[in-house]
């Protein structure tokens, strides 16, 4: 081919902010800094359809919902969401409800991820004209420790590299994405931390049994129920680590599921299509700081907590409106160019961290320490219990952590 054929590389392009990932946080980064004039580009390797139908986390806190709303980012999710303000251990044969709001005045709000990813997408891409690039491939991050950072990418249309210069870097492209593995390679710890437990996770075409979330405290095994709609609920059951999903046909998980949760005067559990079979090893990782020079992580590349206590979305959302925040004041004149919230990030965003982590580890506890097989981590699993529903100081500290409500962001 005549060199003067060759196809010719863009030009590369500038902006203030390149968002690595459209889930909640980068989306929630975007679209804080969409409205304050603040430059960005999104870039995100799946599609848009795909990011909006993939089955996630689904229970959003009280203070996350109403950070949200104060950036006009709430309405859909304040229409339609489930408010639910109890909870139901089951052990000992019986119901146990704790009802925390009326304890507390607050309540969690039920909204399956997929449809807040709808919803932040619509208000970025088509509300607010943001660019987000979907299909990207073979993304790389460079220079971050330096003041000309960027981001390049093989675009999915013309199959050429594209080069964007920023100021910053968000890193908000999960467990799996290139930004985490940018920066722990060979410069920032990890934090790990195995339960050596697995939890078989199931989506089933199937309403509900109850209003509200159940954990079944059984010898045999954890069992979980968390309603996510009218017509479809999430369930858990604790399996061995590295379990195979196929080894849980149909029938097998409903009489599992149905034997774990059973107890005296509770309705049964209504059967229905399996649409999601997965296995997750239950385990914690936290990257610490959560940040490197122009570099800085958000959700799941930040940190990484196990479904035990269902707080990664919400930790995902703390991070970004954080993150937000502080970019917008660094970036705009009218903040002067404010500095401080970006230097302070990773240590505010750690703290939530590390206080829901804790949480977790003392909730996997309770959920697994009666299928231990150890009579004694049995018996003082059912002490933690029966305190939750005899002493008042013990039901607020538990409402306070399960609720997110310890400390503002």
């Amino acid at each position: 081919m005549n060199p003067l054929q060759l196809p010719k590389t863009p030009a590369p392009q500038r902006v203030s902010v390149v968002v690595v990932g459209a889930g909640p946080a980068g989306l929630t980064v975007a679209n804080i800094l969409r409205p304050a004039g603040v430059d960005c580009v999104v870039l995100e390797t799946e599609t848009r359809e795909f990011i909006e139908q993939r089955p996630r986390a689904g229970v959003v806190e009280e203070w996350a919902v109403r950070a949200l709303e104060e950036r006009g980012l709430a309405e859909n999710l304040l229409r339609t969401a489930q408010r639910h303000t109890a909870c139901e251990f089951r052990f000992d044969g019986r119901r146990h409800r704790f009802s925390y709001g009326e304890l507390t005045g607050k309540n969690h709000y039920i909204y399956p991820q997929p449809m807040l990813v709808t919803d932040l997408v619509r208000e970025y891409a088509d509300v607010r004209d943001g660019d987000i690039r979907f299909g990207v491939r073979d993304v790389q991050v460079h220079d971050v420790d330096t003041d000309q950072p960027s981001v390049s990418y093989t675009c999915p249309r013309s199959g050429q590299r594209q080069v964007i210069h920023c100021d910053f870097v968000a890193g908000c492209d999960g467990a799996r994405g290139v930004t985490r593995r940018a920066l722990t390679a060979d410069r920032l710890p990890v934090a790990r931390h195995d339960y050596g437990i697995g939890w078989l996770s199931l989506l089933a075409e199937a309403p509900p049994s109850s209003d509200c979330v159940l954990f079944g405290i059984h010898q045999d095994g954890f069992a979980g129920q968390m309603p996510r709609s009218p017509e479809v609920t999430r369930y858990y059951l604790q399996c061995p680590p590295g379990d195979d999903p196929e080894k849980w046909p149909h029938e097998r998980v409903w009489a599992e599921l149905r034997r774990r949760l059973a107890v005296e005067g509770a309705p049964e559990l209504v059967e229905g299509r399996l649409i999601e079979k997965r296995m997750l090893d239950m385990h914690d990782y936290v990257v610490e700081p959560m940040a490197s020079g122009r570099l800085f992580l958000a959700g799941d590349a930040a940190h990484l907590v196990a479904p035990i206590a269902a707080k990664g979305m919400n930790l995902a959302l703390h991070d970004a409106l954080l993150l937000g925040d502080a970019l917008v004041a660094r970036l705009t004149q009218e903040a002067d160019g404010n500095s401080s919230g970006l230097d302070s990030y990773s240590e505010a965003c750690l703290r939530r961290v590390w206080d829901y982590q804790e949480f977790s580890q003392w909730l996997s506890d309770v959920y697994h320490g009666s299928a231990a097989g150890e009579p004694f981590r049995r018996g003082t699993t059912l002490a933690r219990l029966r305190r939750l529903f005899t002493s008042p100081v013990a039901a607020a500290a538990f409402a306070e952590q399960y609720l997110g409500t310890a400390e503002r962001y």
